[in-house]
């Protein structure tokens, strides 16, 4: 990899991508036609693999080869195992802002008890002293 590349970031020829998927390069391109991967584009338009889209294509040939889906069947595999990505993700991000919220409540609620005035006392009612004078008759 080029130093400052990334698993995504798009670089090999199709050729070189089809060598190193173990496919041939017209494989790649019916890949491309149907969805299954899609690899970034050249000024010129040529297509340019990423490692990810390497690894997608020897997934997409293990599937089909050693365990019989189709086309149609991988295409779906792929857009579930996407989902299930962005999923976990924005279920990460979601626990990160439950727990900001949490700890910005705890804070709230500290701040407010530190402000409770400490000359008043709270009373039990049931052991409180209650005067009682009788109020006037009534005829």
């Amino acid at each position: 990899m080029p130093p400052g590349a990334t698993a995504e970031t798009p670089i090999f020829v199709i050729s070189v991508a089809a060598e190193l998927a173990g496919l041939h390069a017209q494989t790649l391109r019916s890949y491309d036609r149907l969805g299954l991967v899609s690899p970034g584009r050249s000024p010129g338009g040529g297509r340019r693999y990423s490692a990810r889209d390497i690894a997608l294509l020897r997934e997409v040939q293990r599937l089909s080869q050693e365990e019989g889906v189709n086309l149609a069947g991988i295409k779906r595999i792929i857009e579930l195992e996407q989902l299930v990505d962005e999923l976990r993700t924005r279920l990460a991000e979601m626990a990160d802002e439950l727990l900001a919220a949490h700890t910005a409540a705890e804070h709230a609620a500290a701040s407010v008890h530190a402000s409770y005035r400490r000359d008043l006392v709270p009373v039990d009612r049931r052991q409180a002293l209650v005067v009682w004078r009788p109020g006037p008759r009534r005829s």
